[in-house]
C-alpha cells in the first residue's frame, strides 16, 4: 500500500488530480503540461515537478481552481484519459507472450523518469525510465526496483571561467513523486540487510508509472547509524565499500522488498551488472522455500535472469576488493552451507586467484541464461569482453546477443512534432498498434514538416536564451553579458546539438580541433550556423573538465559569441528542449566505445538529422539518405592522426554539404532536399530506435523463454534444476576423461566422410553431442554438423560420423564434444569443449 503523505483536501471538482500529480508516465503529456503550469507557473517552470506544484498552493487556490469550469474540464479529461490509458489492453495482453509471462522485476541503479525525480546520472537512467514507460504504453506487466538518493547525482554549474562546479542539493521525499510503502498492518516497511557487526534498515518507496510501479529502497532510517544512513546519499558513490553498500542494498534489499510485497517474479531482467546480488538473494529464497542445496537453487534461478550489460571497455566494471565478500556475503555462505570461495569464484575469471577483485559482470553472465549488449556493434565487442569466461568458445560463440536501445518516443517529441503524428494517426505506433508510418508521412507536405521544424528551433532558441540568462546570473556575470544572453542564437539559422558526458572516448574537442575553422563555418554570413553545446565530467576527470573549460573559452570569443552557447546542468529537462529543437545532432565517439548512444534517437520523432561516428546504434541506423556520418567502421583506437582527419571530414561535411542544403530553398522558402531527409529518417528510423520496439523484442526474445524455463526448473521441488545441476557437476568432475583418438577423412564426389573415435569415460553420450565445426568463412556463417555415434569400440570409446558435402577443404572442419542437457544453456552452464588437436 502507497501511502503519499499529505493532507491536500482536493474538492470533488479535481478529484484524482493528485494522482496525476504522482503519475511519472504522464510527465510524457503535454496537455498535463498546461495544467500544471496553470496551478503555480513560476515554480512548473523551475522543477516541472507536477508533486511539488500541487503542494506548493494553499486551500483558497485549490478551491478557486476547483470553481474553474474550463480547468476543471481539462483535469478530468487527464483523468480519464490515465484511466483509460491504464485498462486498455494494448500490445502484450493479446500476444503469445501473454500466456506465459507473468511478472518481469527489472533493476537498475538508476531510473531516469523525469528531472523532477532525479535519481539518474546519465544514459542508463534514462534507458531505465523509457523502459517502463514504453512497457507500461504496451501493458507489459513489469515492477522496477532501485534505489532512492538523499542528494542523487550532481548538478553542474560555472563559474566565470567556465570551472565545473559540482553541487549536491538535497530531495526532501515529501516533495518528490514518491510515495512511503506501507505493509497489511498500516506499517511502514522496513527491509533489514545484515552488515557486518549490525543490522541496516531500507525505507521502501513506490514511484507510479501508468499501470506500473517502480519501487526504490534507501538507507536514510532513524534507526541507522549515521554512516549508514549516508549510503544511498549519492549516486555512484566514490568510496569503493559505499559503493558495494548500495549495490548490496540494490540487488538483497531490492529482491526482499518485492517477497515482502507478496511478488515473485519468474524473470529477472540486471540493467547493468550493479544489480547482480539480486541473483544470489533470489537463488537464497529459493533453497529455502523448496528445501534445496545451494547450487540448485542458482541453476534454478539462472535460468529466469537476464543480463544486459551497457559497458564498452573491460575497465568499467564493478570490480571490489575479495574482502568485501568476506565481510558482508559470510552470513550468506553460512545459512546456505557453501564456503565464501564457491561465491567468490562466481565472479572471477581464475577461480582460485585469490587476489583477482571481484566482477559483478561476471556473476551477472555466471548467474543469468541471457546476456545482452545494447546494440548490434556493441553485441560484438561484448562477445570479446567476456571471452575470456569462455576460453575454448570460438568468439562467435561467447553467449551474448543484442538488443539495440530505444527511447520513449512520447517522453521526447515537442508539442509540435506530437501535434504532427498525432494528426498522421501514428501514435498508437508506440502501444504496440502497427500502422503504416512511412506511407502516412509520405502524404505530409514539405511545407509542414519544415513548418514544424522552424517552431521547434524557434522555442529552443527563447528557451536557451532564458536559461544562459539565469546561468550568466549565478556565474556572476554582468548586466551586459546578462543581456546579450539573453539575445543568443536566432531562431531562422541552422542549429546543432552537442551534448554528451565529457570523457576522453567521447571525443568532445573534436569540433575544436580546427577552432577557427569551426568558426568560419558557424559565422559564414551567408549561411550562418550555431551550436548548442552541454555535458557533465565526472568529478576526478581532470581533463573532462579542461575540455569543459575549453568549450566555454571558445564560447566566449568575440566573433562567435552570440553562435555558442555551453549550456550548464545538462539534465532531462535540458536533454529534452535540445532534441526538440536542434536541427542536426552531432555525436563523435571514439568507436567502438559508444555502447549505443540513445541521446541522437531522441532527434528523430522530432525531424532533426544525425551526423555521428558509425558507433553504436548509428552503425547500424545510417543510411545516405537519413543523415551524415563520420568514421570507416574499422577502430582507430586514440590516433591523433585519424583524429585530425575526422575533424576535417565533420568540417567538409558541414561546409559543402550540410549548411548548403539547408539554405538551399524552393520559391515557398522550403528547404526540399533537407526535408526529403527529415521525412526519410522520421518515417524508418524512429519505429526501429523506438522503446516499444526494445520492450518487445526484450519479450518476445528474452522474457518469454526465460519464463518458460523458469517455471519448468522449479516445478516438483526443482526436479528439473536438480538434474540439471546434477548434469553439470559430472561435466565439471569428469570432462578431463573426454578425448579424441584418430581421425579418418574420406573424400567423395560431394564432399567428404569423416570418422573419429572419440572417449567419453564417465560422462557417458547422453550428455554430450559430437560435432564438426567450421569457422565462418567468405561471408558464410560458421557450421555446426551433428555427427552420428556409431559402435562403441571398447568401453566408454565410440565411433562418430559425418558425411559432409561441401567445397570447402577437410582442413576447415574440426570436430569436438560439447555439453548438452536438453533443458540447459550452453555455454552459459557448461563452457568446456574438447576439440580434436
Amino acid at each position: 500500500m502507497a501511502d503519499h503523505g499529505t493532507n491536500i483536501a482536493l474538492p470533488e471538482t479535481l478529484r484524482g488530480l493528485d494522482d496525476l500529480a504522482l503519475d511519472m508516465r504522464l510527465m510524457a503529456s503535454h496537455r498535463a503540461d498546461r495544467v500544471w503550469h496553470r496551478v503555480n507557473p513560476q515554480l512548473w517552470a523551475a522543477s516541472t515537478n507536477p508533486w511539488a506544484v500541487l503542494k506548493s498552493i494553499g486551500q483558497p487556490e485549490l478551491e478557486k481552481l476547483g470553481s474553474d469550469p474550463r480547468f476543471c474540464s481539462e483535469v478530468q479529461a487527464l483523468v480519464e484519459d490515465r484511466r483509460s490509458r491504464n485498462s486498455h489492453p494494448f500490445w502484450f495482453p493479446r500476444s503469445p507472450a501473454a500466456k506465459t509471462l507473468s511478472l518481469t522485476a527489472y533493476f537498475s541503479m538508476e531510473f531516469g523518469l523525469s528531472e523532477a525525480l532525479p535519481i539518474y546520472a546519465g544514459g542508463l537512467g534514462v534507458l531505465a525510465g523509457d523502459y517502463l514507460k514504453s512497457s507500461t504504453d504496451l501493458g507489459v506487466p513489469v515492477v522496477g526496483v532501485g534505489l532512492l538518493y538523499q542528494q542523487g547525482y550532481f548538478r553542474q554549474a560555472l563559474d566565470s571561467q567556465g570551472n565545473q562546479r559540482e553541487l549536491y542539493p538535497f530531495s526532501d521525499p515529501s516533495e518528490i513523486p514518491v510515495q512511503r510503502l506501507r505493509g497489511p498492518d498500516d506499517a511502514w516497511i522496513r527491509i533489514p540487510l545484515e552488515f557486518p557487526g549490525r543490522t541496516v534498515y531500507l525505507r521502501a518507496w513506490a514511484v507510479n508509472v501508468g499501470r506500473l510501479w517502480l519501487y526504490l529502497l534507501d538507507s536514510d532510517d532513524p534507526a541507522n547509524d549515521p554512516s549508514d544512513r549516508g549510503i544511498t546519499a549519492q549516486l555512484y558513490d566514490a568510496d569503493p565499500e559505499v559503493r558495494w553498500q548500495q549495490e548490496l542494498a540494490l540487488g538483497f534489499g531490492g529482491w526482499r522488498l518485492l517477497r515482502e510485497l507478496g511478488m515473485d517474479p519468474h524473470v529477472c531482467h540486471l540493467n547493468e551488472g550493479h544489480a547482480a546480488l539480486a541473483i544470489l538473494e533470489r537463488a537464497r529464497w529459493i533453497a529455502l522455500d523448496h528445501a534445496v542445496p545451494f547450487d540448485v537453487a542458482l541453476t534454478v534461478a539462472r535460468t529466469g535472469t537476464v543480463f544486459t550489460t551497457h559497458t564498452p571497455v573491460a575497465a568499467a566494471f564493478d570490480r571490489f576488493d575479495p574482502s568485501y565478500v568476506v565481510a558482508y556475503l559470510s552470513p550468506l555462505a553460512a545459512e546456505m552451507q557453501v564456503s565464501v570461495d564457491e561465491i567468490l569464484a562466481l565472479g572471477r575469471t581464475r577461480s582460485h586467484d585469490k587476489a583477482e577483485p571481484f566482477n559483478m559482470a561476471f556473476l551477472a553472465i555466471r548467474g543469468a541464461a541471457h546476456v545482452n549488449g545494447v546494440s548490434e556493434l556493441h553485441g560484438e565487442v561484448s562477445r570479446e569482453l567476456f571471452a575470456d569466461l569462455f576460453p575454448r568458445c570460438p568468439i562467435e560463440e561467447v553467449p551474448v546477443g543484442y538488443v539495440t536501445n530505444g527511447i520513449h518516443v512520447p517522453s521526447w517529441d515537442s508539442p509540435a512534432a506530437d501535434e504532427l503524428w498525432t494528426d498522421a494517426e501514428l501514435r498508437e505506433q508506440w502501444r504496440g498498434v502497427p500502422t503504416p508510418i512511412v506511407e502516412r508521412l509520405q502524404k505530409r507536405p514539405a511545407a509542414e514538416l519544415w513548418a514544424m521544424r522552424n517552431h521547434n528551433r524557434e522555442r529552443f532558441v527563447s528557451w536557451a536564451r532564458q536559461r544562459l540568462a539565469r546561468q550568466y546570473t549565478i556565474a556572476g556575470a554582468g548586466a551586459d553579458r546578462i543581456d546579450e544572453a539573453q539575445r543568443i542564437f536566432d531562431p531562422n539559422i541552422l542549429t546543432l546539438g552537442f551534448a554528451r558526458r565529457f570523457t576522453e572516448y567521447k571525443r568532445t574537442g573534436l569540433l575544436l580541433h580546427d577552432p577557427d575553422r569551426f568558426a568560419r563555418i558557424l559565422t559564414n554570413p551567408d549561411f550562418p550556423v550555431q551550436i548548442a553545446v552541454a555535458g557533465k565530467a565526472h568529478p576526478a576527470d581532470t581533463s573532462g573538465k579542461a575540455m569543459i573549460q575549453r568549450w566555454y573559452a571558445f564560447s566566449q570569443r568575440e566573433d562567435v559569441r552570440s553562435h555558442v552557447a555551453f549550456l550548464a546542468d545538462y539534465d532531462l529537462l535540458l536533454a529534452e528542449q535540445l532534441v526538440n529543437g536542434v536541427d542536426v545532432w552531432i555525436n563523435t565517439p571514439r568507436r567502438p566505445w559508444e555502447a549505443s548512444g540513445t541521446s541522437g534517437m531522441k532527434v528523430l520523432v522530432n525531424g532533426g538529422l544525425n551526423l555521428s561516428e558509425l558507433d553504436g546504434w548509428w552503425a547500424e541506423a545510417y543510411t545516405p539518405g537519413v543523415g551524415w556520418a563520420i568514421g570507416d567502421r574499422r577502430e582507430h583506437h586514440g590516433d591523433p592522426g585519424w583524429d585530425a582527419e575526422e575533424a576535417d571530414r565533420i568540417y567538409a561535411l558541414l561546409e559543402s554539404e550540410i549548411v548548403p542544403m539547408f539554405y538551399t530553398r524552393d520559391h515557398n522558402d522550403v528547404p526540399q532536399d533537407w526535408i526529403a531527409r527529415v521525412r526519410a529518417s522520421m518515417a524508418t528510423l524512429t519505429p526501429r530506435f523506438s522503446a516499444e520496439r526494445m520492450v518487445r523484442d526484450y519479450v518476445e526474445r528474452f522474457y518469454t523463454p526465460a519464463a518458460t524455463a523458469y517455471r519448468t526448473r522449479i516445478l516438483e521441488n526443482c526436479r528439473v534444476g536438480r538434474d540439471v545441476q546434477r548434469w553439470r557437476q559430472l561435466i565439471a568432475d569428469h570432462w578431463s576423461e573426454v578425448s579424441f583418438g584418430a581421425l579418418h577423412v574420406e573424400p567423395t564426389t560431394t564432399g567428404h566422410h569423416f570418422r573419429v573415435l572419440v572417449s567419453l569415460g564417465a560422462i557417458g553420450t547422453d550428455a554430450v553431442r559430437v560435432q564438426l565445426y567450421a569457422d565462418a568463412s567468405d561471408g558464410a556463417a560458421a557450421e555446426r554438423i551433428a555427427m552420428s555415434r556409431g559402435e562403441e569400440v571398447i568401453r566408454g570409446t565410440f565411433s562418430y560420423h559425418a558425411h559432409v558435402d561441401s567445397s570447402r577443404s577437410s582442413d576447415d572442419y574440426t570436430p569436438r564434444v560439447v555439453p548438452y542437457h536438453p533443458d540447459a544453456s550452453v555455454p552459459l552452464e557448461a563452457e568446456q569443449i574438447c576439440w580434436h588437436s
